[in-house]
């Protein structure tokens, strides 16, 4: 059986619902979801393969970091592009209820620069009327070159097995780049630290510091077969400790609740989740 493969980048605007598509695809949660801005901050990798072909997906950062030139963006906008030249087609998402045709054509034309195959997603279709999609591909399609269009709702699955076998008839002969049984190339504790952020992305609200770091300082398995997981929250400023503890440390308890139920959900055991913060040194 001669292998093959293909290398997809899934972009588009935060919040269009890369990570959630990026999970329901490959079938497992490999990249946080959140409304936040920016909840992506790595290259995320998915792999689904199936028979004799491999999916390699690339979760990007948002891509209004294409233009951002400012420092705190700058590894965000290097996640993206390194992503898009690694990839073979570029699949660009679109929240369906926040359609901006000017910055969907600015967009387009950027990418057109690395002369790479564009499908255009629509997603969230649950949420429109089913009629509404269509003049939206009309004036798309009358203006830039795109190779597919498709609707979908990541969050329902709904439409997510046609774009699967679009990608399958493109894929190409290639030796795959990972195993069978792999569906990322982020491991547990990469996973794990992801979720305890996610956490406090979402319980913190508007007063989420952002440049907050999750470190692993202890990952085991237990002679019972659970989990012992020993996290450090570190922070760069003293006033953020106050936010993350919350009253009566019940800010804190929440977010290991949270966290622990959640990592225990994703690897499929009983987790001890213990966490601290701790001040950076470096910043």
């Amino acid at each position: 059986m001669k292998k093959k493969i293909l290398k997809i980048s899934i972009v588009g605007k935060t919040n269009a619902g890369k990570s959630t598509l990026l999970n329901k695809l490959i079938g497992e949660k490999v990249s946080i979801t959140n409304k936040k801005v920016n909840t992506t901050e790595d290259l995320i990798l998915g792999i689904f393969t199936i028979k004799e072909s491999q999916l390699i997906f690339y979760d990007t950062p948002g891509i209004s970091n294409l233009k951002n030139l400012n420092n705190k963006k700058i590894s965000l906008k290097k996640n993206l592009w390194n992503g898009l030249n690694e990839t073979d087609l570029i699949l660009y998402l679109i929240d369906t209820k926040k359609y901006y045709y000017n910055d969907i054509y600015n967009n387009i034309l950027k990418l057109n620069e690395i002369n790479k195959e564009i499908i255009i997603v629509f997603n969230k279709n649950d949420l429109i009327k089913k009629n509404s999609i269509l003049p939206k591909i009309k004036e798309l399609n009358k203006n830039l070159k795109i190779d597919s269009f498709f609707s979908i709702s990541a969050k329902k699955n709904l439409g997510l097995n046609n774009i699967k076998n679009y990608l399958l008839t493109k894929t190409y002969y290639s030796n795959w780049l990972y195993k069978l049984d792999e569906i990322s190339n982020k491991d547990d504790i990469f996973i794990s630290n992801e979720t305890t952020r996610n956490s406090i992305l979402t319980l913190l609200h508007k007063e989420i510091p952002y440049n907050v770091k999750i470190i692993n300082k202890l990952f085991k398995y237990l002679k019972n077969g659970d989990l012992k997981i020993k996290q450090d929250i570190e922070i760069s400023n003293i006033r953020y400790k106050k936010i993350l503890l919350g009253k009566s440390g019940n800010k804190i308890k929440e977010i290991r609740t949270m966290s622990q139920k959640d990592i225990s959900k994703i690897l499929k055991t009983k987790v001890h989740l213990y966490i601290n913060i701790i001040k950076s040194h470096a910043l």
